[in-house]
């Protein structure tokens, strides 16, 4: 179940940027690497859904003993 920060599922880089708390420029990054952008004419969309999908492929899980 989605969190109810993320509920939006299309943002531009500021708000993204803002909602993921990083730099701006960090964040076109890492949308572009996840092929999360969307491009219509000049408006630059970031689909959310793809995104955190992309960053849970870096999620560090504990040390299992």
């Amino acid at each position: 179940m989605k969190n109810k920060v993320n509920a939006k599922r299309f943002v531009r880089y500021k708000e993204g940027a803002e909602l993921y708390s990083m730099c701006q420029t960090k964040f076109e990054e890492i949308a572009k690497e996840a092929g999360a952008v969307y491009k219509l004419n000049k408006l630059v969309l970031v689909n959310c859904d793809i995104l955190d999908d992309y960053l849970e492929t870096f999620r560090m899980m504990p040390y299992q003993t």
